[in-house]
């Protein structure tokens, strides 16, 4: 529910109980004592989806030149004819409070609210990512999402949307502004507490043997649903009663966590970390952007004088071109990341089913791969079993021919019996740089 105290300027009153009685609206109006230059002071309580068509109409007859228009939230309304009108409105039968769109101006204030990147927002911004970043160290999920419920992302990036389609330059100055501080300070912060732990407690680990960041180097075209998404449902979040900081955990996911990814990769030295995950961050900001701008648009916000919609038009065209085009280009490197997990799934099952055709019983497949930008290619294969009256050298060429790949091929039995092979590489083949073991249990 809604409030709107309205300071009538003299010569007004007269418009303004018209407007709101061909409104059908009830309302209290009493006259100004106060010796300013107001006739009467209306309180009119009604529905949020009311308020812009309302506004618009006094707007349109010169409240806001002399006058004012107050809009306040209403926890509740004892009045049975109110009650009653609510119901029979045709607006309520359609729309209610939990899934229609607030009013510009209200869309307007809590956007500015959220919008500048105050000290408080730099702050959790440090925090939040010091936490994503310990949870990657430490391989926890848990810990990671933690860290995304104190994340503040959530208003720089869907305020300057609004700014947008509201055609307010200011406040979309002053988002874009905010969201480039936030990434640089969550990089940042990220990069020094890394390299703190790297020089105190963790110098020699190999990042990308940690689960929770080869997730965010080599991530998959979902990582842009999730993007898209977090975009959508923080703009829905914002328009409506929704909680937008329970929202802003979605924005979080997609934000936070391959930014302190970015920050290991600069502290541990690690370029394709840095520059893997640097280009997830870039993708999910502009997505998370273009998902709000989209979804403004189609709830229908537009800005407050008609003028001026045709600038915002533009404005919104130009801007949600430049996004879809910049979006699209960066998604490539998804699609090539994409195809490559398909391509080592199919060798992982290659494997196991060559694998799988011994007499032996297969214990565990390994499988070591190297990770270079957007890619991993599998560089050994080592098989360990157990019994059997098949040589480990017929495993061992079974699956070399099966695969077809340049790889190296280890079998281990159990009894003690180490078969090896290497294929002859090319002199200019790069060395292995990464290990990513992940183990593939075979059935018996």
């Amino acid at each position: 529910m809604r409030l709107l105290q309205i300071a009538v300027p003299i010569g007004k009153r007269g418009a303004v109980e018209s407007t709101l009685e061909d409104a059908g609206i009830d309302y209290a109006l009493t006259d100004e004592t106060s010796r300013r230059d107001y006739s009467a002071l209306v309180f009119v309580p009604t529905g949020p989806e009311d308020v812009e068509a309302l506004v618009d109409d006094l707007r349109e007859i010169g409240v806001q030149e002399d006058g004012y228009v107050l809009i306040s939230e209403l926890e509740a309304v004892l009045a049975d004819e109110f009650e009653r009108q609510q119901r029979n409105s045709p607006a309520s039968a359609d729309d209610d409070e939990t899934n229609g769109r607030i009013a510009r101006e209200e869309l307007r204030a809590r956007a500015a609210e959220i919008a500048p990147a105050t000290p408080n927002y730099v702050l959790f911004t440090v925090v939040s990512t010091v936490i994503a970043t310990a949870g990657l160290l430490m391989n926890s999920a848990a810990v990671v999402v933690g860290s995304m419920v104190i994340a503040p992302l959530i208003g720089p990036a869907i305020a300057a949307s609004v700014g947008s389609i509201l055609d307010d330059n200011d406040l979309f100055r002053t988002s874009v502004r905010a969201q480039f501080l936030g990434l640089l300070v969550a990089v940042g912060s990220a990069t020094v507490f890394a390299a703190i732990v790297r020089l105190t407690m963790l110098p020699d680990l190999e990042i990308q043997l940690v689960e929770q960041v080869a997730e965010r180097v080599n991530p998959g075209a979902l990582a842009l649903v999730v993007a898209l998404g977090a975009g959508v449902a923080g703009t829905v979040s914002l328009t409506s009663t929704t909680s937008v900081a329970l929202v802003g955990v979605a924005i979080a996911v997609a934000l936070i966590p391959p930014a302190a990814t970015v920050g290991l990769g600069i502290a541990y030295g690690d370029a394709t970390a840095a520059i893997s995950a640097g280009i997830l961050v870039c993708l999910n900001v502009l997505s998370i952007n273009l998902a709000s701008l989209g979804t403004l648009w189609m709830q229908g916000y537009r800005p407050d004088h008609w003028f001026a919609e045709q600038a915002a038009r533009r404005a919104v065209v130009r801007r949600a071109a430049l996004l879809g085009i910049a979006v699209l280009v960066l998604s490539s490197a998804l699609a090539v990341t994409t195809i490559n997990v398909s391509g080592n799934a199919e060798f992982d099952r290659t494997v196991a089913d060559a694998a799988s055709e011994t007499d032996a019983r297969v214990l565990s497949i390994d499988v070591e791969y190297r990770t270079d930008l957007f890619l991993r290619h599998p560089t050994t294969v080592t098989v360990r079993t157990v019994g059997g009256t098949g040589s480990a050298a017929e495993l061992r060429e079974r699956i070399e021919s099966r695969t077809d790949r340049d790889i190296t091929v280890i079998v281990l039995r159990e009894d003690g019996d180490v078969s090896t092979a290497e294929r002859l590489q090319s002199p200019t083949a790069e060395p292995r740089s990464m290990r990513n073991v992940r183990p593939h249990p075979v059935a018996a």
